[in-house]
């Protein structure tokens, strides 16, 4: 049994020295010290008969060993934490670390609220919650899960809709001067503010009745930022096409006006992905049903009719 244990806890630690990035990291995490980090190391690497990882003084990069036995300790440690929960008389909170990715404007403006609530209610889960707005990389960045708004979601990967962002048409009342454009083409020689991370040269747009084209734009400027661009259009720098949570207020006080209401951008899907396998642990799939609640209900008004 003894030895069971001291396998388990030395692939455990090795878990936690890959996704931690350095051995004095994992030793915080874990609550003791790097010179027993690196024994348990040391010691998983003599069973294995080579190197995991190759150390250098400022990162620490696995072996082609050290990658899959990584693989198949992730999976083996998630079946291990399953089988433990399925002899519980009770399942109690989850507790652990859970590594998350979220886009930064989404994930700051609607989803630290639903995150905070559950960490509240699970007082012995905790969160690395990353902001980016990449593709998720689950293996080199040891995600648990990654939210995404827009995208595909490829690979081996669990994709569960969370909900979706309706975009619109703004411009500030200014850019305009009193027109009221009432087709695509009257709004094509309008300086623009592209969002490089969706569009750049053209804009996909659908009608309320399902007719869809593409216009050309030629933006003044393209920035990955929904923020950066709701600024800027409120300076009166450009139109754009935007997440439409993020101008509601700006809609509803008259810094933004809708441009062309019957026309918007396709709705972006959000989705909330995890690796497959393993298969999640009681703490992610605690984590994904607190995100499902949050967005039972829209989070965002739907503006797909006339202000």
């Amino acid at each position: 049994m003894s030895t069971t244990f001291d396998r388990l806890l030395l692939m455990q630690t090795f878990i936690r020295i890959v996704e931690a990035g350095s051995l004095s990291a994992a030793a915080r995490q874990l609550g003791t010290t790097q010179p027993t980090v690196s024994r348990r190391l040391q010691a998983l690497e003599r069973q294995f008969g080579q190197p995991l990882v190759q150390r250098s003084t400022h990162a620490l990069r696995l072996t082609d060993t050290g990658q899959r036995a990584y693989e198949r300790a992730k999976t083996l440690a998630t079946e291990w934490e399953c089988f433990e929960e399925s002899l519980r008389a009770e399942p109690g909170l989850p507790e652990g670390l859970l590594r998350v990715q979220v886009p930064h404007a989404f994930g700051q403006e609607h989803l630290v609220a639903p995150l905070v609530q559950a960490l509240k209610a699970a007082p012995g889960l905790r969160v690395d919650w990353l902001l980016n707005d990449a593709a998720p990389n689950f293996i080199e960045q040891g995600l648990d899960c990654a939210i995404r708004v827009g995208g595909t979601a490829e690979g081996a990967v669990v994709a569960i809709p969370l909900g979706q962002v309706p975009r619109v048409l703004v411009a500030a009342p200014e850019l305009l001067a009193g027109r009221t454009p009432a087709e695509p083409e009257e709004i094509a020689d309008l300086p623009w503010i592209a969002i490089s991370t969706f569009y750049r040269h053209e804009l996909p747009l659908e009608r309320d009745d399902g007719v869809r084209l593409r216009l050309p734009i030629r933006p003044v400027l393209a920035t990955d930022s929904l923020f950066a661009t709701r600024e800027a259009a409120r300076l009166g720098l450009g139109a754009a096409l935007v997440s439409g949570w993020t101008v509601q207020q700006d809609i509803a006080e008259g810094r933004l006006v809708r441009v062309l209401p019957r026309w918007r951008g396709p709705a972006l899907p959000v989705r909330l992905l995890y690796p497959n396998p393993p298969a999640p642990t009681a703490r992610l799939r605690y984590f994904i049903e607190a995100m499902r609640r949050s967005m039972s209900a829209p989070l965002w008004p739907d503006l797909s009719s006339a202000p």
